[in-house]
């Protein structure tokens, strides 16, 4: 697995003080975005430690320690913004939705299918899955029997329905 987890992208700044406005989905995110939590930034990974955070409208707001000014972080827009996977306190039956993508995909122990990437939007994960076609996945309980990482497997209740 990768160490870095990407969390977020910076879309732009936020008024003058040196404020970053990020888009995230990331599922642990009230985590990462806290007072002295570090983050690493763009694709040199730029070691930075999170002063301050906000939430404002459906953006995170974040401050930057030892930054106070618009024009010391302008360099960091439209960068992605990572941590480290070691540095996030996940209980051992926690797992970042990252973690499922090649994870096969059983209804009644038939495969149906492999995840191929998911979508975290709208406070509704949908689990894109291939198979003999391609169909979302709802990760409901009313559709996810049992997610086991260590086999790379997860049980679907009526997953099979959702092909089309």
């Amino acid at each position: 697995m990768n160490n870095y987890i990407e969390v977020g992208k910076i879309i732009n700044t936020f008024g003058i003080k040196g404020e970053l406005k990020v888009v995230s989905d990331f599922e642990f995110k009230d985590q990462v975005f806290a007072k002295e939590f570090t983050i690493y930034i763009g694709e040199l990974k730029i070691k930075e430690i999170i002063s301050n955070h906000r939430v404002h409208k459906n953006y995170d707001l974040v401050t930057l320690k030892n930054y106070s000014n618009i024009n010391e972080v302008l360099k960091y827009k439209g960068n992605k913004i990572y941590v480290l996977r070691n540095n996030l306190n996940l209980n051992s039956d926690d797992y970042l939705l990252s973690d499922l993508i090649g994870l096969e995909v059983y209804d009644n122990n038939t495969l149906i299918g492999v995840i191929i990437d998911y979508d975290n939007s709208l406070n509704n994960v949908l689990l894109k899955v291939k198979g003999e076609k391609t169909f979302y996945l709802p990760m409901v309980e009313a559709y996810i029997k049992k997610v086991d990482i260590n086999n790379k497997r997860i049980e679907t209740i009526n997953g099979s329905d959702l092909i089309i």
